[in-house]
């Protein structure tokens, strides 16, 4: 059974807190159809879904509570850690365009098992024009809060869309002491010849910055049908540009279980990266996780 550290999944209780996006019915996202999610997911389903796999560690990362849940999404998390054993670290919600971060920020450093933030630049095209997330890149203080993120010792956890590359990497460029987390192979939506070159052009330019790392997770957000062959190319991508070192596995559930087992998710990591060295192996499945957010 091989040891993993989860580097990117979610947690839900629906009587902890409220979550607007899993109580709003029919209402399709960019990832699909979330009803079969739609209801509590804990740390004992997602130890069901690992089966078999050895859990050494997880990253939980925030779900979209509604504003004012976000401190009790981080105690309800801290708690559950504290009962099972994960998650071993929280990547929690604050908006770090508000003048409120710096307060909020410091709320939430109670919780031992925090390591960092995620706020959403980017879903999708379609979502990103009703949410208005893209503007969050060329906010003064949103770049000012994300500088405040590394000097309390906190990580960013980034999601976009390829598009908004070059103006968040210019952002980062600008915070070289907060680490970065980049969800989901930075969202590769044009899987064609062109969006594939232009996507990891993008790549390139966020691993040319030394706190970006990269997380290989969610693929089947944006290819809902994909097979071990269609994911190969962007996996081995990115493993390529950032190095097995500023790279980490996760299995974004349950919100890829819309898609593919835990399993069979983890069996495509095992075979891509069948061929490589096992230090390499090691880091992508744990170390490189571990590494970046502090687990023991």
């Amino acid at each position: 059974m091989r040891r993993i550290v989860d580097a990117h999944h979610h947690l839900w209780d629906l009587e902890a807190c409220h979550y607007p996006w899993l109580m709003a019915r029919g209402v399709t996202r960019f990832f699909g159809d979330p009803t079969p999610i739609q209801k509590n997911y804990l740390v004992a389903d997602l130890r069901e879904d690992a089966a078999d796999y050895e859990l050494a560690g997880s990253v939980h990362v925030q779900v979209g509570v509604a504003p004012g849940d976000e401190l009790a999404e981080t105690a309800w998390l801290q708690q559950a850690g504290e009962d099972t054993g994960l998650p071993s670290a929280i990547v929690a919600y604050c908006d770090l365009s508000s003048g409120e971060a710096p307060r909020q920020l410091g709320a939430q450093l109670q919780f031992s098992r925090l390591r960092g933030v995620r706020q959403i630049v980017g879903r999708s095209d379609a979502e990103d024009a009703i949410t208005g997330s893209d503007a969050l890149i060329d906010d003064p203080s949103w770049r000012e809060h994300l500088a405040l993120l590394g000097e309390l010792g906190l990580s960013f956890d980034l999601q976009l869309t390829p598009r908004q590359v070059p103006r968040v990497a210019e952002a980062l460029a600008e915070v070289p002491d907060t680490d970065i987390a980049l969800c989901h192979c930075g969202s590769p939506w044009d899987q064609t010849e062109g969006g594939f070159r232009a996507w990891q052009n993008g790549m390139r330019l966020l691993a040319s910055l030394p706190n970006v790392y990269c997380k290989i997770s969610g693929l089947g957000m944006f290819d809902h049908d994909w097979t071990l062959e269609s994911i190969r190319p962007i996996v081995e991508a990115c493993i390529d540009i950032f190095g097995a070192d500023r790279a980490m596995f996760g299995s974004n559930f349950p919100v890829d279980k819309l898609h593919a087992s835990y399993r069979r998710i983890w069996q495509a990591y095992e075979q891509i990266s069948a061929g490589l060295g096992q230090r390499e192996q090691q880091l992508l499945f744990g170390d490189t996780a571990r590494n970046f957010y502090r687990i023991s």
